[in-house]
């Protein structure tokens, strides 16, 4: 009961984008890191604060608006 209590609150959790950053931290180190773990270049991943501002930035930047 307890593993499908924990599976619906992942699938909540994604559905409402509250797991964004874990999702964002996930795919930086699979396409952002070298195989020793090192970030490739000067790329550090962005702080929980930053991202979410820019996810907010992108999500209403411009008109929002129907007419």
């Amino acid at each position: 009961m307890l593993e499908k209590l924990k599976a619906f609150w992942r699938y909540i959790r994604r559905l409402t984008g509250d797991d964004a950053y874990e999702q964002y931290l996930k795919h930086f180190v699979e396409n952002h890191t070298d195989q020793d773990g090192l970030t490739k270049g000067v790329l550090i991943p962005l702080t929980r604060e930053d991202f979410f501002k820019e996810w907010q930035d992108k999500k209403w930047k411009g008109i929002k608006r129907c007419c």
